[in-house]
């Protein structure tokens, strides 16, 4: 069907469920640090607005993280079910690696998150806000454990091949592959980013609506500090992450940047725009700046980087695809680098929180940092192609021997219960974003128990049905 093969079906199942989990480790990660700045924040100043800002994004912290770890968990199974041979073949690395992520990031997020959520008036300050950094800190090992199996994956090294199996024999140089640094910091400083836009649109949302408070306007102004200050430095690291990508996957570059080939010793072109087109192997329409490519890739303006017909056909990435999502994600970098400077500009003139040209511009840039977060996704996995471990074993060679029926229905099946349960799951978080922050929410009190009243502590009991602060009759039987 379509000309599609129980591979393809295999690889769109996994990019299916990849994409939806992505999102929730992002903001996880960024939510988890934010929170921890906040109580910091609230300790050391003692402004209640900063409490206030803990609670309610709390509150969307636990939603996102839930969904996150049951969207995990699918992917871990699909290793085994839809990829055995690569499990086969390279399970001695990336399965310790995964190990290593459940038996300290996971581990420790799980032990203090329970004090985090619902230890506030249960603990002390002190501890409460250890918790809180440990849950933060948590996040981040998570991600250098799952950012070092993906980059071995990209660029592998500190091992021998025995018997048709990858044999670690370096783990020091397993976790520290080449790309490894690049991307671990290419990623984490992602997930601030996306955070912060998202923490700011709301922000703009409650502005644009009418509702200025204190705790609104440091929501918008700690976005936009982050947008400033972290967006250009994005910039600079995914400069080196693509320096180290053309040393090590010249051939991902090539697709990248649609470069089909070299014409004597002229140096490489910019390609801004134009259509790869994989059989006639050409760019059409393509819109181009000379030297500017040999300068950004390689930092001189006469070296020439590397095209693609000096590969194989076979081992070429798509370049059509790999093409215009790098260039998403780059042009959502530029607009993200724009939105700060203008921040700062309003800022010094005390319009930041009043011009609702500005305003609208936050709001919609509310989710740029995840499409980006996609888009460069898309640009380093489908760029690695045809390899599922770079220069060693192809990905027509790791999938397990489904027929094409079996991966339709599995593929349909996902689809069908993903949109249904992250959808209200989103839905739901998004009705807690739209509450918007509720002075005295975290204020300790001596009330509760039986008939008393009380800010209930579960996540799930956070929001009523209508968003408007009018708890349901329904809800209100459940709590």
């Amino acid at each position: 069907m379509f000309g599609l093969e129980a591979l393809d079906l295999a690889r769109m199942q996994f990019a299916f469920t990849i994409s939806f989990h992505i999102l929730f480790p992002a903001i996880t990660i960024g939510l988890a640090s934010y929170l921890a700045v906040l109580e910091g924040l609230w300790l050391k100043t003692h402004n209640d607005t900063y409490r206030d800002l803990y609670h309610f994004w709390s509150k969307i912290f636990a939603v996102n993280f839930g969904m996150g770890v049951v969207s995990g968990l699918v992917m871990a199974y699909q290793f085994g079910t839809n990829w055995s041979r690569f499990s086969d073949f390279a399970g001695s690395v990336t399965g310790p690696l995964l190990t290593y992520e459940v038996l300290t990031a996971f581990f420790l997020e799980a032990g203090f998150l329970g004090v985090m959520l619902f230890g506030w008036n249960k603990v002390g300050r002190n501890l409460h806000f250890f918790a809180t950094v440990m849950v933060a800190i948590g996040t981040l090992i998570s991600t250098f454990w799952i950012l070092a199996s993906n980059s071995w994956m990209q660029t592998p090294q500190g091992y021998e091949i025995v018997n048709g199996q990858v044999i670690p024999v370096d783990w020091l140089a397993v976790i520290f592959n080449p790309s490894f640094p690049y991307r671990l910091l290419h990623m984490s400083t992602a997930a601030f980013v996306a955070t912060a836009f998202f923490v700011g649109s709301s922000a703009a949302w409650h502005l644009l609506r009418g509702k200025d408070n204190p705790a609104i306007r440091t929501m918008l102004s700690m976005a936009m500090w982050m947008a400033l200050i972290v967006a250009p430095i994005q910039a600079v690291i995914g400069d080196f992450h693509g320096l180290n990508t053309l040393k090590h996957q010249p051939a991902k570059i090539a697709a990248i940047e649609g470069h089909w080939e070299n014409h004597g010793d002229e140096p490489t072109p910019l390609i801004l725009f134009g259509w790869p087109d994989m059989k006639e192997e050409r760019t059409k329409f393509a819109v181009e700046i000379p030297y500017l490519g040999s300068l950004i890739l390689t930092h001189s303006l006469d070296k020439q980087v590397p095209a693609l017909k000096e590969f194989p056909p076979e081992d070429r990435p798509n370049s059509t695809i790999v093409f215009w999502s790098f260039r998403i994600m780059v042009g959502l970098g530029f607009l993200m680098i724009f939105t700060g400077l203008w921040s700062l500009w309003l800022r010094k003139r005390d319009k930041l929180y009043t011009s609702r040209p500005f305003l609208y511009l936050a709001l919609w840039m509310g989710p740029s940092g995840l499409i980006a977060i996609l888009a460069g996704w898309f640009t380093t996995e489908i760029g690695r192609q045809p390899w599922v471990v770079y220069g060693l074993m192809r990905t027509a060679d790791a999938s397990s021997n489904h027929s094409f029926m079996q991966m339709s229905i599995t593929l349909i099946m996902f689809v069908v219960v993903y949109f249904a349960l992250f959808g209200a799951g989103l839905g739901y978080m998004m009705r807690l974003v739209r509450k918007g922050p509720k002075i005295d929410e975290g204020k300790e009190t001596n009330e509760g128990g039986p008939g008393q009243k009380r800010t209930p502590a579960r996540p799930l009991s956070a929001a009523d049905d209508n968003g408007d602060g009018d708890r349901s009759p329904s809800l209100t039987k459940e709590i």
